[in-house]
């Protein structure tokens, strides 16, 4: 097959997993979707495409729009997507980071294996349940006031650690090490702080968890054992961002570049896709705004990391240090970032916009960290309660191919609304028990929403990632107790 009709669009395979829209209209790069065929089915069903083609009316925007292989529907540009944008002459678009700013996944390991585990499953998801906030509205570990809230925004992962709730270890093995020093409190505006206020250290709801993993297959040992992964391990994988915060930061700019640049909005397709020249003091002042809720969302992962350990602690009867409870990483997956990228054989700083997205970075790139860096940036990718999750390496292909990117999880392929019609938590909570899963959470519906046959198959976007060489499979893991808001 050589091309793929989807309705009015069609597809020209470039290479195997690779799929191009050529040009037309005002699209200003071709737009690409990586995937297989049965992939880009799924993908075709809703209107992903339609919003990829849109994301390549950005100004600035370089070489193509990417769709990864978990790509679904999102709020103007597609969840999955990645779009390069000219950090000088192009734009800064906050409804292609999206609404949850650095939404993302950290792994916590463990010296536990699944034997040490077995039997206190129950035991560990109520206490977990109990110690970690989750669900819609407030409840955090830190009950902040204004200063502290300030501090987190404009130190990150560096407030934390100063508070105890970190280590200098759990820094190093952060994206950025869990600061971004462009942050500036300033920029974010007085509701959006006092909606994070008493958010710090919370799960919030839809698709975020925290799940207790087991490592049930290594595809590549030297780098696995370089992770310190192993067979039977019991890990941790927490996602979530930067809750009611981040979501006001994205609303109040999105408005606010509406009003200030509407000629640029009017040559755009899709008004979510609003975008503040570069250069502008919108776009400054929104750059700056994000990664203080990046910074946020750090913090909040972080601090269920501290619940967390301490949880273990309790469980197991030993302090978290002798459980060995390190940070493997902590990845964003809604982000804008200036990277630096070979663009026609020339060197350019780019607006990395990755929604719905990983960065994979591949061995010698130095934003890697450093105990990573002679093998590659660690990649984590979520699947469903029902079918675990991987461990990745980014790839030797792609920053060639994806601007350093790949997926960020299995992707859905349902809404919450089908979902909650199609699904009955009760019933999905009991099929996963006969699956020795133990899951938890505020209500039956988060659990028809997040049922395991609402996503696509990871394992398919997982091989995909690993044939194109933009993220190599490391490890896999299978969940045994998980929790959501």
């Amino acid at each position: 097959m050589t091309t793929f009709d989807a309705g009015d669009v069609t597809l020209h395979k470039v290479r195997d997993y690779v799929w191009e829209i050529p040009p037309e209209g005002g699209m200003r790069v071709p737009a690409r979707v990586l995937a297989s065929e049965e992939l880009l089915e799924e993908i075709s069903e809703d209107k992903t495409l339609e919003q990829l083609k849109n994301t390549t009316h950005l100004p600035g925007v370089q070489k193509y729009a990417l769709c990864m292989p978990d790509g679904h529907q999102g709020y103007g540009f597609p969840v999955g997507g990645v779009a390069a944008i000219d950090a000088e002459d192009g734009c800064i678009s906050p409804g292609a980071v999206g609404y949850d700013i650095n939404c993302g996944v950290r792994m916590v390991k463990t010296n536990l294996t699944y034997d040490d585990l077995e039997g206190n499953e129950e035991e560990l998801v109520d206490a977990l349940f109990e110690a970690v906030p989750s669900g819609l509205g407030g409840g955090g570990v830190v009950e902040g006031d204004s200063g502290t809230v300030e501090a987190v925004l404009e130190r990150g992962m560096d407030w934390a650690h100063e508070e105890g709730y970190a280590t200098a270890d759990d820094l190093a093995h952060c994206e950025d090490e869990g600061v971004r020093h462009d942050a500036d409190a300033a920029a974010v505006s007085k509701k959006a702080k006092d909606r994070g206020r008493n958010q710090l250290g919370s799960l919030g709801s839809g698709n975020h968890f925290l799940e207790v993993q087991r490592v049930t297959d290594i595809f590549d040992e030297e780098i696995a054992d370089a992770y310190g992964l192993e067979e039977d391990q019991i890990v941790v994988l927490i996602h979530c961002g930067s809750r009611g915060l981040g979501h006001q930061v994205c609303n109040d700019y999105l408005r606010d570049i509406e009003q200030a640049h509407s000629g640029l909005l009017s040559q755009l397709p899709d008004k979510e896709l609003a975008a503040a020249p570069a250069g502008s003091q919108l776009a400054e002042d929104y750059y700056d705004a994000m990664c203080a809720a990046i910074n946020f969302a750090w913090v909040n992962r972080q601090l269920i990391t501290h619940q967390t350990r301490e949880v273990f602690a309790d469980v197991f009867g030993r302090p978290w240090e002798e459980l060995d409870m390190e940070l493997l990483y902590d990845v964003s997956h809604n982000i804008a970032k200036k990277e630096v990228h070979e663009i026609e054989g020339e060197d350019r700083e780019l607006f990395v916009h990755r929604k719905g997205a990983t960065r994979a970075f591949p061995a010698g790139r130095s934003e890697v960290p450093k105990a990573y860096r002679d093998v590659g940036q660690p990649v984590i990718i979520p699947g469903s309660m029902g079918a675990g999750s991987y461990v990745l390496c980014g790839g030797s292909e792609s920053m060639g191919l994806s601007f350093g990117s790949t997926a960020h999880g299995a992707g859905r392929l349902m809404s919450r609304t089908q979902a909650k019609s199609e699904f009955w938590g009760g019933d999905v909570q009991d099929d996963l028990r006969d699956q020795q899963v133990y899951v938890k959470a505020q209500s039956g519906a988060t659990i028809a929403e997040e049922a395991p046959g609402v996503y696509k198959d990871v394992d398919e976007v997982v091989r995909v990632s690993d044939e194109l060489g933009i993220g190599d499979k490391v490890a896999r893991v299978y969940p045994v107790c998980n929790i959501k808001g």
